[in-house]
């Protein structure tokens, strides 16, 4: 593990920023992981900020992010593949084809979450992974407790997360109670995390 200590969420995003894009300079058609919320905003910005001075092309690139409400569609504003458009994907040169958010309205959950993982597995995994971490410690929805072994699944959110999400949503009770996530096993099999 390298760590890497800075003073402030600009500098955050200059610095994972120009890690991603030496992964897509590098491998133009590089899987790529993002995860969701405001940690990651930034450098989604300073990513758009390169796309248009012409440092990175991201249209060979694909990638899947961490999680999506469930149930939610993803023409409601608050899910993660509205959240993904907005932020990044409507920006900048990716193929939207090539773009993966977990189905927040899938009916046969465990098929998604197999299919999900297997999708990632036939293009040679992940090659980096953008993770925040929550105040709880979760990582994409893996609430504490969640096995090292869990793949692609629906679990129910807990009280931290609900909470969190509850600005977004407006009260609590607009928040849903479950979410599809990547497994810790998934995540972890990721070639790079930062």
């Amino acid at each position: 593990m390298n760590l890497h200590i800075f003073e402030n969420a600009e500098q955050i995003a200059v610095a994972v920023g120009n890690m991603m894009i030496e992964q897509v300079n590098q491998k133009p058609d590089s899987v790529m992981g993002f995860a969701t919320g405001a940690s990651p905003v930034p450098t989604y910005q300073y990513l758009i900020k390169c796309f248009n001075e012409g440092k990175v092309s991201f249209k060979d690139m694909t990638t899947f992010n961490l999680d999506e409400y469930y149930p939610i569609s993803r023409e409601n504003d608050q899910s993660y593949f509205y959240f993904m458009n907005d932020n990044l994907f409507n920006h900048i040169n990716i193929d939207k084809a090539n773009t993966y958010v977990p189905n927040g309205t899938a009916a046969d959950l465990e098929k998604e979450g197999h299919d999900y993982d297997a999708l990632i597995k036939s293009l040679g995994g992940i090659d980096l992974q953008l993770l925040g971490i929550g105040v709880d410690g979760h990582i994409g929805f893996n609430e504490p407790g969640s096995s090292f072994n869990s793949p692609t699944r629906l679990v129910l959110l807990d009280n931290n997360s609900k909470e969190d999400a509850k600005v977004m949503f407006g009260s609590i009770d607009q928040v849903p109670v479950s979410a599809v996530t990547m497994g810790i096993d998934t995540i972890m099999q990721a070639k790079e995390i930062l």
